[in-house]
């Protein structure tokens, strides 16, 4: 699920871990952060964390000043895309011309994955191979003149972006799922809400389960209730826990009430 650049080409060849490739970006290419204008970069669950505890900033702050909503293509799901600069090439707010990244370390998972791009296919239970990878080729892009030799699997380690998968993996389980219904069915509008709030909005998340009656609805052990009160990532993955339960009736969610969630889960 990538969503780079709408002015690249992309590669019709599904590359799998052990792909070969020859790639590098550095500051001595003449291209050095074109990649960073006119781009449309979806942000992950992960991705907000990261760079809004990087900027210091609760998450419903970050979202207002560098997101912009947008509705997930045959999803219907409510997503958020990186606000780009008003200026002349719609500039990443986080690069500068000779400097590159200033958020380098804390980058989404899109730029992680540069000159690559990763799909899943249309959710299937029990498939352990839905997932591929593919070159995203822009003209201006002189990295692939570079010697820098690389596998997929490897650029994926060396880029960090493993770790983002992971932590996303549950998340990006909910998208596929979700697009693979008929179209017909679609989420009810307080659905969408509760999984625009577990994806994005996390420091709302954290006050809607410790300050609302969730846990009087919600049977949540104390260790698992410190453990989300302070430790973003851990909330995030309780929220996809629930959501996977909430939307899909999937996995197992104990709950105090037999009709104790907020709202039906979709509608035809």
């Amino acid at each position: 699920m990538s969503d780079k650049t709408a002015n690249a080409y992309i590669e019709p060849r599904k590359l799998d871990l052990d792909s070969r490739f020859t790639f590098k970006c550095h500051s001595a290419v003449s291209c050095f952060t074109a990649c960073c204008r006119g781009i449309n970069i979806i942000l992950t669950p992960y991705d907000i964390i990261r760079l809004k505890n990087r900027l210091n900033l609760p998450s419903d702050q970050f979202l207002a000043i560098y997101t912009e909503p947008r509705l997930l293509e045959k999803t219907d799901l409510p997503v958020v895309t990186l606000k780009l600069l008003d200026d002349e090439r719609n500039s990443c707010p986080f690069v500068r011309d000779g400097e590159g990244c200033l958020i380098y370390e804390d980058r989404p998972t899109n730029c992680r994955y540069y000159p690559l791009g990763v799909a899943s296919l249309s959710h299937k239970e029990g498939a352990d191979d839905g997932e591929f990878y593919f070159f995203v080729h822009e003209d201006h892009c002189k990295g692939f003149e570079e010697d820098a030799q690389w596998t997929v699997g490897r650029w994926r380690k060396d880029q960090g972006v493993d770790i983002h998968d992971e932590i996303n993996a549950g998340w990006t389980d909910l998208v596929v799922r979700k697009r693979s219904f008929p179209s017909n069915i679609k989420l009810t509008e307080e659905a969408k809400k509760m999984f625009f709030l577990v994806s994005y909005n996390i420091d709302k998340y954290r006050q809607f389960v410790f300050d609302s009656s969730f846990l009087d609805r919600y049977a949540v052990d104390p260790e698992t209730q410190a453990d989300i009160r302070e430790d973003d990532v851990a909330l995030l993955a309780f929220g996809i826990r629930w959501l996977h339960w909430l939307l899909f009736k999937q996995g197992e969610f104990a709950s105090k009430q037999t009709d104790s969630h907020p709202a039906p889960a979709s509608d035809k």
